[in-house]
């Protein structure tokens, strides 16, 4: 396995008072996971931080920016968040930042567990047969067919 780069090591270092974190590579930048959950990426060597409706004036309000990335022809807005330069220098400045975004990804998590479930699509395979089908269920065709 290929070694990381040195900014996400030195990010993964930032993080580390969340405990554990893994960095996975993403669509050309890097995703960072604390706790399981996904808290960070890392795109053209910036870091951005998971924020929420709860957190996001906090970045705000410290002069943070939005990661933003051009899709279907218009800007996209997600909801990660640059950290004030100073927290960049050591885990001790980082940590309050951090645990914003642990904080915003837990939150996330809950939001997600507790949403309805998208019906899944059936498959050519899971479409009744003829043979077993309600009447419903068959074709006008197949009805016309069976019933003379």
């Amino acid at each position: 396995m290929k070694p990381n780069p040195p900014f996400v090591d030195h990010c993964l270092e930032l993080l580390s008072p969340l405990g554990p974190v893994r960095a996975r590579r993403m669509f050309g930048g890097w995703g960072l996971y604390a706790d399981g959950l996904f808290v960070a990426l890392i795109a053209a060597d910036r870091l951005y931080l998971k924020v929420d409706a709860g957190t996001r004036e906090c970045f705000a309000g410290a002069g943070c920016e939005p990661f933003v990335y051009r899709g279907g022809g218009k800007d996209m807005t997600m909801n990660y968040w640059t950290v004030p330069a100073e927290a960049l220098e050591s885990p001790a400045l980082m940590q309050p930042w951090a645990q914003l975004a642990l904080q915003a990804a837990r939150a996330a998590a809950r939001a997600a567990a507790r949403a309805p479930k998208k019906a899944a699509k059936k498959t050519p395979d899971e479409v009744p047969k003829e043979t077993g089908a309600p009447m419903a269920a068959r074709s006008a065709a197949t009805r016309r067919r069976r019933l003379g």
